[in-house]
Parts: C-alpha cells; structure tokens; sequence
C-alpha cells in the first residue's frame, strides 16, 4: 500500500479546476466506471471532439485522468490514487469545519453568566428612579 502524500498547493489548484465543470465531473465519473476512449467519451456530448480533448486535457493535468495510447485510440480511465488524495483533503476540510461548528454549539450552550455588580448595580439605578 502506498502511503498519501498531502497534495501541494499547485495540485490542490488543479483538482479544484478540473472539478470546477459538469462536464469534466461527468467525464471523470464515466472513467471511473470503465476506461474509455476518448471518441466515446466526446460521442455523448454536444460539443465538439477537440472541445471534449480540452476537458480531458484538464483532467489529466490535475492527475485525475490517466491516458494511454493504443493503436490510433486514446484511451482514458480515472486514477484512483489521485481520487483518494482530493477525497482525504476535502475530509480534512470536513473535519475542520465540523470541529468549529462543535465549537460554537459548545459556546451556545454555555449557561450565560452574569455578575453581581451588574445585577446591583442596575437593581440601584431602577431603586433610585422611582
């Protein structure tokens, strides 16, 4: 088993990017499920076969996409490793955001506290204007 590294970064930029688009969120899914080619892969949308080469282009320089030649086909397929990365850095960003948010719930539920010579003093006040 290969142990994660962090993602630096220029990768975490990356993956973002390449994530930013249904398009290549769809691509990425579809690769996950089985390697395809890309001529498959531009056939199921109404864009251009250069435009879908585009999105495969993002894709792979994030390094979630791993392309290889075979014959005259370029076949593509998802690359785990870099899934399973992007997908340990947004559970860090879970854990954060969850740990702050157990923060806060502890703060609220704190009992609110008040002080002596805040009571007396306002108690005196109230005395003294009647």
């Amino acid at each position: 088993m290969v142990a994660q590294q962090e993602l630096s970064e220029a990768e975490v930029d990356r993956v973002f990017h390449a994530l930013a688009t249904s398009t290549r969120r769809d691509i990425l899914r579809r690769t996950i499920e089985r390697e395809q080619s890309v001529s498959t892969l531009a056939s199921e949308y109404e864009m251009s076969f250069a435009a879908v080469q585009k999105h495969v282009a993002v894709l792979e320089a994030a390094d979630l996409i791993v392309k290889r030649a075979e014959g005259r086909e370029r076949l593509v397929r998802a690359n785990p490793e870099m899934i399973a990365r992007a997908r340990a850095l947004l559970a860090r960003y879970e854990e954060l955001w969850r740990s702050r948010i157990a923060r806060l719930d502890d703060i609220l539920a704190e009992p609110v506290r008040s002080t002596d010579s805040d009571d007396t003093s306002s108690t005196s006040r109230t005395e003294e204007g009647d």
